[in-house]
C-alpha cells in the first residue's frame, strides 16, 4: 500500500527537465485570462473583472514554465486593492514564483466613474478602457506603464469658420499610454478628467434637455481639430510627476467623411 501512495505522490516534473536545444524564450506564460481586479481608487475601491496576460523570460537549459503558478499568482492578490506600486510588486514576486530574471504582467479592464451631469446634476457612471502594465527585472527594477481610453466630442474649427450656423463634430478617442516611475503616485480619475478638459466638451452617461443644450453649446465655443487635442494632453501629461515617456493618440471619427482624423505625439 505504502508503494502505491508514493507512485502517486512522486510525480515527474517535465517542465523542469534540462532542454538541448539551447534557444532561449523572451517570453511564455499565460493570456486571455478573465480574472477579478481590485482598484485602489478615490474612496472606495472599485471591484472589476480584467484581461490578463503574465508571462516571464525562460533560460536556454529549461524546458518549460509554470503555468499553474502563473493564476496561484493571480489568486493572492484578488482581494487586495491593487495600486501601480503594487502592481510592480506583483510583477517581482511573479520572478520568484517563477525562477525567472524578468517577466511582464498585464491587466486590460473597464474602470467607471460616477459623474454629474453639467446642469441638472443627474448622476451616471460613464466607462473607460485601462490598461495597466509592470515590467519587472531581477534586480528589483519595475516599469510601469498606465494606458487608458477616453471618450469625448470634438468639434471642426474649420466648419465653424466657414458656415453661417453650426459646425459638425463628432465622437473621439484619446489614448494615453504613459510610463511611470514605479514609485509615482497615479489618481486616475484625475487622470482621465484632465482629459476630458482638453476636448471640445466631455461626455456623459445620462443628460436632460438642460445639460444637451449645454453640452452642445459649450463644444461649439471650444472648436478642437484633432492636432489640438492631442497636442494639449501631451502638454499636459508630460508635465506630470514621474513621467519617463508617453504615447498620445488622438482619433476623430469623423461624421462628415467615411474615414478618421488621427494624430501621434510622442515623448
Amino acid at each position: 500500500m505504502n508503494s502505491l501512495i508514493d507512485s502517486v505522490v512522486v510525480m515527474p516534473d517535465v517542465q523542469s527537465s534540462v532542454d538541448t536545444r539551447h534557444m532561449p524564450i523572451q517570453r511564455v506564460g499565460v493570456r486571455g485570462v478573465r480574472h477579478p481586479m481590485l482598484v485602489a481608487a478615490a474612496g472606495q475601491p472599485q471591484s472589476t473583472i480584467a484581461m490578463w496576460e503574465l508571462t516571464v523570460a525562460l533560460s536556454e537549459q529549461e524546458k518549460g514554465t509554470h503555468m499553474s503558478r502563473f493564476v496561484a499568482l493571480l489568486e493572492q492578490y484578488r482581494a487586495t486593492p491593487m495600486t501601480p506600486a503594487l502592481f510592480c510588486a506583483m510583477a517581482r514576486d511573479m520572478l520568484s514564483l517563477l525562477h525567472s530574471d524578468r517577466g511582464d504582467i498585464s491587466a486590460s479592464f473597464p474602470y467607471f466613474i460616477n459623474k454629474a451631469a453639467p446642469v441638472s446634476g443627474v448622476t451616471s457612471l460613464m466607462d473607460y478602457e485601462v490598461t495597466w502594465t509592470a515590467r519587472a527585472q531581477q534586480d528589483g527594477v519595475a516599469e510601469f506603464e498606465l494606458g487608458l481610453v477616453v471618450p469625448v466630442t470634438s468639434l471642426c474649427p474649420c466648419s465653424k469658420a466657414i458656415s453661417e450656423y453650426g459646425a459638425h463634430n463628432q465622437r473621439s478617442h484619446v489614448s494615453v499610454n504613459v510610463v511611470f516611475d514605479s514609485s509615482a503616485g497615479i489618481d486616475l480619475d484625475a487622470l482621465i478628467g484632465m482629459v476630458e478638459k482638453q476636448a471640445s466638451c466631455e461626455l456623459w452617461g445620462l443628460l436632460k434637455r438642460p445639460d444637451e443644450k449645454y453640452v452642445t453649446e459649450h463644444a461649439y465655443e471650444n472648436p478642437k481639430f484633432v492636432e489640438d487635442l492631442v497636442r494639449d494632453v501631451a502638454v499636459r501629461v508630460k508635465a506630470m510627476a514621474g513621467v519617463q515617456r508617453f504615447h498620445i493618440e488622438a482619433e476623430n471619427f469623423e461624421s462628415i467623411h467615411n474615414h478618421s482624423a488621427y494624430a501621434v505625439v510622442e515623448g
